[in-house]
């Protein structure tokens, strides 16, 4: 007999997976900004009820990544580059508290998460496809807030680097240095291994304020 816990558990869960495949496709822009989000076609192409749709899409409103209108319907959200400075100020404050606290936890299960992910930056080739680089980039992003040790900081700094990659997608076809830009983070990955505080806050600030240029130089 299922529990009315059971129950719950499933419908938590589904909706889970439905936020976490939507807000991939939102922030990759698979989902353009101003697309209609279709309720029911999500729910059959995602094998889930309308229910935890519903309730995906209420957390992505959350996340500013869809708004809804009274009896017009939801929509993800648009792209607004004049947003880009208010992030960047946002990041380029948590984004180094993030790294120092990531150095600072470092322990030998992450150790080993860290190892590995520096070695495939390093072998990444020019050439390769911008969505895998895009995509790289957002894990080794979620990887260094996975080492933090503040829920709220986590979440904030998810947040903020959603709606900076959708920025980031944007711009993609006028980014000069992409396979660059990631390959910057290995600097940042092995300072968090050797414990360095100082110097990944400071890697971690120039990253961000790298990405503001280099977003504004493609905007030029």
């Amino acid at each position: 007999m299922t529990s009315v816990t059971d129950t719950s558990a499933s419908s938590t869960s589904l909706a889970d997976r439905a936020y976490e495949a939507l807000r991939h496709r939102l922030i990759m822009l698979d989902i353009a900004p101003g697309d209609v989000i279709n309720e029911a076609a999500l729910s059959a192409e995602l094998g889930v009820g309308r229910t935890p749709i519903r309730e995906a899409l209420k957390r992505l409103e959350g996340a500013h990544l869809v708004v809804s209108f009274p009896r017009r319907g939801t929509f993800a959200s648009n792209v607004d580059i004049t947003d880009l400075a208010a992030i960047t100020e946002m990041r380029e404050a948590l984004e180094p508290i993030a790294a120092r606290r990531a150095a600072r936890n470092i322990g030998p299960e992450l150790r080993e998460e860290f190892t590995t992910t520096i070695a495939e930056l390093s072998s990444l080739e020019a050439g390769m496809d911008a969505r895998l680089l895009i995509e790289r980039d957002l894990e080794v992003h979620r990887l260094i807030y996975g080492a933090v040790d503040n829920l709220h900081l986590q979440e904030t700094l998810v947040r903020l680097d959603d709606l900076a990659t959708r920025i980031w997608c944007l711009v993609l076809p006028k980014i000069p240095d992409l396979l660059g830009h990631i390959r910057e983070h290995i600097a940042l990955l092995e300072g968090i291994l050797a414990g360095d505080e100082d110097a990944v806050g400071r890697v971690a600030g120039e990253h961000v304020r790298e990405f503001e240029a280099t977003v504004r130089m493609a905007l030029a």
